[in-house]
């Protein structure tokens, strides 16, 4: 058993797992898949973790928890999807002034844990993507599984997206260029991943490949396992049955290749200022790209384009 397991066992950590990825890469797909096995339980998408902590919502300069932050919790819908019992939750503050945020947190996720009856808990909400670094100095032991996917594929999945407008949609060049605004959206959040990830232990991060989850579901799940120490178990790949009439904003497909082709479903013209954004994360990514080479007029207008995705600041609630 490896030392990363036996320090699980010794402490009952949780959370076990974070999933991200820059929105519409597949993080749901894993999910889904990490939800299935008869270990592991995967809650509804937070978001209030990072946020209560950051803007100190309940919680003290010295990151100790404060009993204002279950009428706060209440009040956020994304916690009463976890469908807690609240006296439970307010206990966890009653065990003493000095509990800190992150056994807080954690407190919470066995909570989530004991309600399904799973072990383990993690979370998947991809913008935490932004946070990594964050997650992992409150949670030193949480596993972080970064998903990534062709940006060009992102843009598919965007561009019909009902959230799109209040997302990447708040940039200004969104109105003139939404497959370029798009393409500067997806290299921020992949690059913020990953940079943040080249600081954190190799055992505690891992990048997997949305192309490889779909192509290969069973080989990279048993990696994935691999990776957080549990065993492997096929029920993972039959994430989907008995769905197939379950309300859901994303339809429980089984794993399949090609539902969004840049190569066919993407008209040149796109693809060409998709590339002249992020064509260099596409080349570190090892995607390939349709133009090696570009005009200087349309080199300039990447250029413009970066540089008015950067001087665009960030919304408050980001």
């Amino acid at each position: 058993m490896s030392d990363k397991c036996v320090a699980l066992k010794e402490t009952g950590t949780n959370p076990f797992v974070f999933v991200v990825g820059a929105p519409r890469s597949g993080t749901t797909l894993l999910k889904r898949m990490l939800d299935a096995h008869p270990e592991i339980a995967m809650t509804p998408e937070t978001w209030w973790i990072t946020r209560f902590y950051k803007r100190r919502i309940g919680v003290t300069a010295e990151g100790r928890v404060t009993p204002e932050i279950v009428p706060r919790l209440m009040e956020d819908r994304r916690f009463l999807r976890l469908g807690l019992d609240m006296d439970a939750v307010g206990r966890l503050v009653q065990r003493g002034a000095a509990l800190s945020y992150p056994d807080f947190v954690s407190g919470v996720f066995d909570l989530y844990g004991r309600g399904v009856g799973k072990r383990l808990v993690g979370d998947k909400t991809p913008g935490y993507v932004r946070n990594l670094s964050l997650l992992h100095s409150l949670w030193p032991r949480a596993n972080i599984v970064h998903i990534i996917r062709d940006g060009r594929d992102v843009w598919l999945s965007i561009r019909g997206w009902a959230k799109a407008q209040r997302t990447v949609g708040h940039y200004e060049s969104w109105q003139e260029d939404p497959a370029a605004t798009a393409a500067l959206w997806w290299k921020w959040h992949v690059g913020l991943g990953r940079e943040a990830g080249r600081t954190l232990p190799p055992e505690r991060y891992r990048e997997i490949r949305y192309e490889d989850l779909v192509r290969n579901p069973a080989e990279q799940c048993a990696e994935i396992c691999s990776f957080l120490d549990v065993p492997y178990d096929a029920s993972m790949l039959r994430y989907h049955e008995g769905r197939a009439n379950v309300p859901s904003k994303h339809p429980w497909f089984p794993p399949t290749a090609g539902l969004r082709d840049w190569r066919s479903q993407m008209p040149g013209e796109e693809v060409e200022r998709f590339e002249a954004v992020a064509g260099d994360l596409l080349d570190a990514l090892g995607y390939m790209r349709s133009f090696r080479e570009l005009s200087p007029p349309m080199k300039a207008y990447g250029d413009r384009m970066r540089r008015r995705f950067e001087a665009r600041p960030l919304p408050s609630n980001w």
